[in-house]
């Protein structure tokens, strides 16, 4: 009798566990003037001190390399590498180098000695649980994901790397070889993504290059084009649709799994809204024609919204889109290197 008893009780529990999984809310959007306003208060915590450490690294001719460190928060210390021109003085124009999912500050150098040869200051970070920030995990981003899933707390797919961009450019601020009023950046993919989120609610971007990042998160949805996209983080989707008791993913559970962990993305906070805050400063979007991860008629609906608030701001040639044909989700080599003096160009007028 107690053995059976035991059994009632857990199937009572597991079922008390799939309904509260089911019931669990979304996270709630901040009110405020406008989607910059309930973007910052959404990913807004506390502010600690940088406590900022600075020491050399190996570098290659003619260049002086940083290894330096932040905190963004408590509990999270940021790594970073800054690349210069070794014999500069002064002040200099800075980029920062975003990268996309699985890569690290290191798999960037390349492109911050390229910058530093031209005479910019090159600066990466790891982005949340990458890098030297996943703990020796191969999977510690998607896990952290799940977990938010599950405890509605951080926001590591995406929002939380744009806080750490936002005290990045604190710390840039505090060195005496960095131009302020000229710092840029360019991401790739999920770096792109963060990179003109980013932009759009701090102005101290002066310029920016999301490559293969731009994207409708909402068009997506509605067209069941979701999947490559999901498909970058499938274990942490997979993880929390076996969480709520779904037994098959589909676009009306990628949308509940979208407003726990990363809220807005697909409404308030998607592409069409808020590229367009970051006119007039100079924006170059770079995409693939046959990219399955921001597919070209959501993409075309941010690029009109970004082209109409450029022509209402007057500044119609701050604005450019290169579309690459025969590309899927990857930036060509001719465009890298338009990227890179087109960045230059702009952040030395």
């Amino acid at each position: 009798m107690s053995c059976l008893l035991c059994r009632v009780i857990g199937i009572v529990v597991m079922i008390a566990s799939v309904s509260e999984a089911a019931d669990r809310p979304p996270r709630p959007i901040p009110e405020g003037e406008g989607p910059r306003a309930r973007f910052l208060k959404l990913i807004d915590r506390p502010k600690v001190p940088l406590q900022a450490t600075e020491q050399p690294a190996p570098g290659a001719a003619n260049l002086r390399e940083v290894a330096f460190a932040y905190d963004s928060e408590a509990g999270q210390r940021v790594p970073g590498l800054l690349v210069a021109p070794a014999a500069a003085t002064g002040r200099l124009p800075v980029v920062i180098v975003l990268h996309g999912t699985g890569g690290s500050k290191e798999g960037v150098q390349p492109l911050l000695r390229q910058f530093a040869a031209r005479g910019v200051i090159g600066v990466a970070i790891d982005g949340r649980y990458a890098g030297d920030r996943s703990g020796g995990a191969p999977d510690a981003y998607r896990a952290a994901i799940l977990q938010t899933w599950k405890t509605g707390e951080g926001f590591p797919f995406f929002y939380d790397t744009v806080w750490d961009v936002l005290r990045l450019l604190d710390y840039l601020e505090t060195r005496a070889d960095v131009d302020p009023q000229h710092i840029g950046a360019i991401g790739f993919s999920k770096g792109g993504f963060e990179l003109y989120m980013a932009a759009a609610v701090d102005e101290r971007l002066a310029a920016a290059v999301p490559c293969i990042g731009v994207q409708s998160f909402g068009w997506a949805l509605e067209h069941n084009a979701w999947q490559s996209r999901v498909g970058t983080i499938q274990s942490a989707v997979d993880g929390a649709a076996s969480d709520a008791g779904v037994r098959a993913v589909n676009a009306a559970f990628v949308k509940r799994f979208y407003e726990r962990v990363v809220p807005g993305v697909h409404a308030e906070f998607d592409g069409p809204v808020m590229l367009p805050l970051i006119a007039p400063r100079p924006l170059l979007v770079i995409n693939g024609d046959h990219d399955d991860r921001t597919p070209q008629p959501g993409l075309k609906l941010c690029v009109k919204a970004a082209r109409d608030a450029y022509k209402a701001a007057d500044a119609a040639k701050q604005f450019e889109f290169r579309l690459q044909p025969n590309t899927g989700h990857a930036v060509n080599p001719d465009s890298e290197q338009y990227a890179i003096g087109w960045l230059v160009k702009a952040l030395k007028k």
